[in-house]
């Protein structure tokens, strides 16, 4: 990020969790803010952007699905980590289908949604290791990590920044596959508690954001009994 210490929006009925959540983010040195629900967080984000927003799933009114389903229709690119009580994995897979970027159950330590943010931060930080200034081009994409940004033909691609991490992660291996296991190390860290399945829907999305056709891939393409390939799409 910069010198800056990050932003962190906490979106949360409870009270007692977002004192909670305050202050140990805050000794942790994040800039936090917290709200009760999605109309404070719409004000919070009006006034200034996050670089993370941790998002409770069940709230009275707008629950945590439908306002990131919102956020991510607005073209809100922040991380977001969800926070709930459910422990049915539909549940983290409608999540990750909306466009999270990681799940934390209910109760958690407050140390492991530190490690949680800090491992997002580092992923979509411009000074990360793996030379993030250099331009990646894979066939018609142009991938430049010192701006996550994405451009097929030139057209910019608008990416949720778990997209960008998994189209980085296949970039930097092009034509090679890369198993589910490897791409969650690669992509998401090796303790992000993300599924077989939900890597699937996940490559689903990126596959719809940049322009490939999901019935008959060229460019994401699935390679059975090991995973996934980056291709230019060219041997198609």
């Amino acid at each position: 990020m910069s010198d800056k210490p990050a932003r962190v929006l906490v979106v949360d009925d409870d009270s007692e969790l977002r004192a909670l959540l305050q202050r140990f983010l805050s000794e942790h040195g994040f800039a936090v803010r917290t709200v009760d629900g999605g109309k404070a967080m719409n004000a919070a984000l009006r006034r200034e952007p996050a670089d993370v927003i941790v998002l409770d799933l069940m709230m009275p009114g707008e629950d945590g699905l439908a306002i990131l389903r919102r956020l991510r229709a607005e073209g809100e690119q922040a991380p977001v980590i969800m926070l709930t009580a459910r422990g049915e994995p539909v549940d983290r897979v409608l999540g990750l289908e909306m466009g999270a970027d990681d799940y934390l159950g209910k109760p958690f330590l407050p140390r492991e949604l530190v490690a949680r943010i800090a491992a997002l931060l580092r992923r979509i930080a411009p000074g990360r290791a793996q030379a993030d200034d250099e331009v990646c081009e894979v066939g018609p994409f142009v991938i430049n990590h010192s701006t996550m940004s994405v451009t097929r033909d030139g057209v910019p691609l608008d990416l949720s920044s778990r997209e960008f991490a998994l189209l980085c992660a296949l970039a930097r291996s092009p034509g090679r596959p890369l198993s589910r296991a490897q791409l969650i190390e690669r992509a998401l860290g090796r303790d992000a508690e993300v599924t077989d399945r939900a890597i699937d829907v996940q490559i689903a999305r990126l596959r719809r954001a940049i322009g490939d056709d999901a019935a008959s891939p060229r460019f994401v393409r699935t390679v059975w009994g090991v995973g996934y390939v980056l291709t230019s799409g060219s041997d198609v």
